[in-house]
């Protein structure tokens, strides 16, 4: 593992390659599962604050389930997380033309309706993070839908560190992530010799 700031990051973050394959999978992690996605606090009045703009992009069923279930609901794991539409795919997703799911919330910002891309939860996936009170752990979410994801990651050899780059940066820092990057290539090094 490795600790950065007050962030441990579990080994198969740096020993994995990744990189979504839309294609093949169809945006599975927004409808499997039994839970929406997570949400942080700080996301909660966001929500609240730009869903008259992400409204025109959603599905009938998700704007049923939202005004059902409300934006955000407190799910059976005791924290926030976005509504499902009858216990499926999240409430804020959306079915392109190609059949592909895709956050309604991204693509009001995409069009430069709100400036909030989508819950970090979901632009980190399929890294999440477990809060403790002095520390936040990082690890890998592996499952079988994300196999052809893996399989890309692997031919294109993009670590999962660097394909979560982004979400990692607004998450943590542009400093935080480049002493991440540091680590990793030491780590490596180690791994090497």
């Amino acid at each position: 593992m490795i600790v950065n700031g007050k962030a441990i990051i579990s080994d198969n973050i740096r020993e994995s390659h990744f990189v979504c394959d839309r294609a093949k999978c169809k945006g599975a992690c927004c409808v499997e599962g039994e839970l929406g996605a997570p949400l942080a606090d700080d996301e909660l009045p966001i929500l609240d604050e730009i869903y008259e703009n992400v409204k025109p992009y959603l599905t009938e069923a998700g704007k049923q389930a939202i005004e059902t279930q409300g934006k955000y609901v407190f799910d059976a794991d005791r924290e926030y997380s976005t509504p499902t539409v009858n216990g499926k795919e999240c409430a804020y997703a959306v079915y392109n033309k190609e059949g592909i799911l895709k956050c309604s919330i991204e693509q009001a910002c995409d069009d430069k309706k709100i400036t909030f891309r989508k819950p970090v939860s979901c632009h980190l996936y399929p890294v999440r993070i477990t809060k403790y009170e002095s520390y936040d752990a990082l690890n890998y979410d592996q499952w079988p839908i994300c196999s052809d994801a893996c399989v890309l990651g692997e031919k294109l050899k993009i670590p999962l560190y660097k394909f979560v780059k982004d979400a990692l940066i607004r998450k943590y820092g542009k400093a935080w992530y480049e002493e991440l990057l540091r680590e990793m290539e030491s780590e490596s090094t180690k791994v090497s010799d």
